[in-house]
């Protein structure tokens, strides 16, 4: 089995093909990084026009890859929600609209499930169950996972996503858009204990997390080591990124500890854009060496929307003999534990 799977939930084009028997065969992506930067931020109507010239042509660029052609294709999957609506439509309508020409089933695939399973794509993958920690730009999550589709919700951002912090307040730094890497790589020259961050809703139970409140915190730092012409030291920038850097980092480690320890699992896994955080990383690796655990991660390419993760779960869900009907329809809020689950 043969699926293509088709990605525009945001600002990313990304088109994959997964091979049942050879694994990824293609993976093509096209990022609308640089036409957002002149904005500081997601422009809907720009995104939704630009998936639109980019999604096929990159379809066919990723048949090419994979020396394939249409009747080669058993089923087509595409990105449903959440996201962005005008994006999902394009995406949704092209998809579904190839499916019909093609004569195979399509499958709307709910974008999350497509980051928490995007570390199945790589040589080492985790088994079941284990518990996900799910940091994109939009959602922070802490969900036990039991297998495909049996999920249980243990936590989420009641404000602020751990990827937009990271972006808000490396705008705050003077930091281009998308910020949370450009953050990563000034807090590598941060001085550690110059300032003290908050560790927010740490010290009460639960696993739901806040990071708006560290927005503001690092606002306040900021305006308080302004020099009189009103500017930031570079140093000073510096060690206020790798502090707000830990600040977030701590929280979500104690958060990943007491899941681990709530559940009894000993495996950890980790996806979206924030896991490609190198300290984050590390520090990750060193709480399951602790634990006795493992932790998992995908590769840093599919840490952010990609192809590949869409038409993997789509293989998933495809092979199990779902599909979707003719209707276009796409849910921008959706939560995962809607979707129904799939007993190997």
């Amino acid at each position: 089995m043969r699926i293509l799977g088709i990605e525009t939930s945001c600002d990313e084009t990304g088109v994959a093909i997964y091979d049942e028997q050879y694994g990824l065969v293609a993976n093509q992506l096209y990022s609308q990084i640089e036409m957002h930067a002149d904005y500081g931020g997601v422009v809907p109507e720009l995104a939704s026009r630009d998936h639109i010239r980019k999604t096929l042509p990159l379809v066919q660029a990723a048949l090419e890859e994979a020396n394939l052609i249409p009747n080669d294709i058993d089923g087509v999957a595409y990105t449903a929600g959440p996201g962005l609506v005008g994006a999902l439509l394009v995406g949704s309508t092209i998809a579904r609209s190839l499916a019909y020409a093609w004569d195979v089933p399509a499958l709307g695939v709910h974008h999350m499930e497509g980051h928490l399973l995007a570390p199945m794509l790589e040589e080492k993958a985790p088994e079941f169950p284990f518990v996900a920690l799910l940091v994109s730009g939009g959602h922070t999550q802490l969900v036990k996972v039991e297998n495909v589709g049996k999920y249980e919700l243990l936590g989420e951002s009641i404000d602020d996503a751990a990827g937009e912090a990271f972006d808000k307040t490396a705008k705050l730094l003077g930091l281009d858009y998308p910020g949370g890497a450009a953050l990563a790589k000034l807090a590598e020259k941060g001085t550690a204990c110059r300032f003290t961050f908050p560790r927010p809703m740490t010290d009460r139970p639960g696993l739901d997390f806040s990071f708006s409140g560290l927005k503001t915190f690092a606002a306040n730092k900021i305006n308080a080591n302004l020099n009189s012409e009103g500017i930031l030291d570079e140093q000073t920038r510096c060690d206020i990124a790798h502090a707000f850097q830990q600040a977030v980092i701590d929280t979500l480690i104690i958060k990943c500890r007491r899941a681990l320890q709530q559940t009894g699992y000993k495996r950890l896994v980790i996806a979206g854009g924030v896991s490609a955080n190198k300290q984050l990383r590390a520090d990750l690796a060193e709480l399951m060496q602790q634990l006795k655990g493992e932790v998992f991660y995908p590769r840093p390419q599919f840490c952010t929307d990609n192809g590949a993760m869409i038409a993997y779960a789509g293989f998933i869900r495809l092979k199990n003999g779902e599909q979707t009907d003719l209707s276009v329809s796409v849910k921008p809020r959706w939560p995962m534990t809607e979707l129904p689950s799939i007993i190997e």
